[in-house]
């Protein structure tokens, strides 16, 4: 069992689409109730690092660990259960039903004195609670994003793991996700992975972040401190 404080644990995992090797070695970690992110330029493995994590593109070597459980080979809807909500960039918003219908289908009960439940899901994101009985699919971009993120919340997780969330959004939504997220991680405590290429949402949401080289391979790790004092380690980090 690996140790509690590392919620999520990933050794030496190689992955692969087919017969291209995408990610060669990647070795990283999140503490719980710690937020993180992974920034890189793009292709150069962080979606596949997180659909490593969720069983949709399985590691063939390595060795990933959630809650001291060894994950590697599991399948999605088994990791899902082990308390993992996975926002995609592409959101995955359920057509032909509603907000609220959406929202349901994922709930689960939650322990502790504040279980997110769908009362809270509308007082964290109001404009859910006026498109209740909307098709969640004819959402603005950035409705979809809240309803994808209440989604997760409301399966009441141990860990969120966001892909992209601020692609397609306005300067103004991406605020508002921002705040949304800041308010879910560190004041709910949830655990949090994130890979964004906006760093400076990065720097927003997460508090310790990977810098991603090409092949998953990490070329740095750096505080969201460093990083403020620092800005020519990111800005040479994501040079194209």
């Amino acid at each position: 069992m690996e140790k509690k404080d590392k919620i999520l644990n990933i050794k030496e995992i190689q992955t692969y689409y087919d017969e291209s090797h995408i990610i060669q070695g990647l070795s990283l970690h999140v503490g719980e109730s710690e937020a993180v992110s992974i920034l890189g330029r793009n292709g150069v493995g962080k979606t596949t690092t997180l659909r490593s994590v969720m069983g949709l593109t399985p590691p063939r070597s390595g060795k990933i660990t959630i809650d001291g459980k060894d994950t590697t080979k599991l399948p999605t809807h088994a990791i899902s259960k082990l308390g993992v909500a996975y926002v995609p960039a592409e959101r995955h918003i359920f057509p032909g039903i509603n907000v609220e219908e959406n929202l349901k289908l994922a709930a689960r009960p939650g322990n502790g004195d504040t279980p997110w439940t769908l009362e809270r899901i509308y007082d964290q994101f109001p404009v859910l609670a006026d498109r209740t009985k909307q098709d969640g699919s004819t959402l603005s971009g950035g409705e979809q994003q809240m309803l994808a993120i209440g989604r997760a919340l409301i399966s009441n997780p141990k860990i969120i793991i966001l892909d992209e969330p601020s692609q397609g959004l306005s300067p103004l939504l991406v605020d508002i996700v921002t705040e949304c997220i800041q308010n879910f991680c560190i004041k709910s405590g949830i655990t949090l992975l994130v890979v964004e290429q906006n760093y400076r949402m990065a720097l927003k949401v997460a508090s310790r972040h990977y810098l991603m080289g090409t092949k998953g391979k990490i070329a740095g790790v750096a505080s969201t401190q460093e990083l403020i004092e620092h800005p020519e380690i990111i800005q040479n980090h994501l040079a194209v």
